[in-house]
């Protein structure tokens, strides 16, 4: 793989994630829209506390998300 290529930043997560959680990511995005009103920290508690997501994949999750969605 180039460097071209290569994800970098928290999509760079997905792949582990996906394995480990067993849900793609659109699942955990889904998820957020419906939690959007929190803010980021906020939003990466209630993936840890809801779901047992590790800190750094609930950061890359809620950072990805929010890049994408302008919040």
């Amino acid at each position: 793989m180039s460097e071209k290529e290569k994800v970098t930043g928290p999509a760079s997560y997905f792949p582990s994630i996906e394995k480990k959680y067993g849900q793609p990511v659109s699942h955990w995005f889904g998820l957020l829209e419906k939690e959007r009103g929190l803010k980021h920290m906020e939003m990466v508690s209630w993936l840890k506390s809801e779901f047992q997501i590790g800190h750094g994949h609930a950061n890359a999750l809620v950072a990805y998300f929010r890049n994408q969605e302008g919040i």
